[in-house]
């Protein structure tokens, strides 16, 4: 019997992260450079939140909006309450447990420190390998 697969397997590792009082201009660029939605907010070494592209988004406006300020800070726009896992937690309790709360997103730590972050988009990726690996296309034509 095998044992099911570890978050690790599924996240994206070394994520890009963003100071608590940067601004959300930083943030947002920061986004749009390495094209990711969420970022972990710190304090120092400590995760302490996370920002995604929706939470800028809210108190920004959408990119080419005509509202722009650089006064607004990640501090007054992250979320607090944040899912926290170890990075070897089996990927099925990390799914259930985001199915359950009804979170994209997931602060993957090792040893007390930031590792990664897991979010829907990983969780696609990962079933859709599984898919693929586990039930191979036929050959020929596909019928959409």
């Amino acid at each position: 019997m095998s044992l099911p697969p570890s978050l690790k397997s599924a996240m994206t590792p070394f994520p890009y992260c963003i100071e608590v009082d940067a601004s959300l201009q930083e943030a947002r660029a920061l986004m749009e450079k390495h094209k990711v939605r969420h970022l972990p907010v710190m304090q120092g070494h400590q995760v302490i939140g996370i920002i995604t592209e929706r939470d800028v988004a809210a108190r920004m406006g959408r990119p080419g909006d005509n509202f722009v300020s650089n006064d607004i800070t990640v501090e007054e726009a992250y979320v607090e309450d944040v899912y926290v896992v170890d990075l070897n937690e089996p990927l099925d309790n990390v799914l259930m447990t985001m199915a359950e709360r009804h979170i994209g997103s997931a602060i993957v730590m090792r040893g007390g420190r930031l590792a990664g972050v897991f979010t829907t988009v990983d969780a696609c990726r990962a079933f859709g390998e599984y898919l693929r690996s586990n039930f191979p296309h036929p050959d020929g034509d596909s019928v959409a």
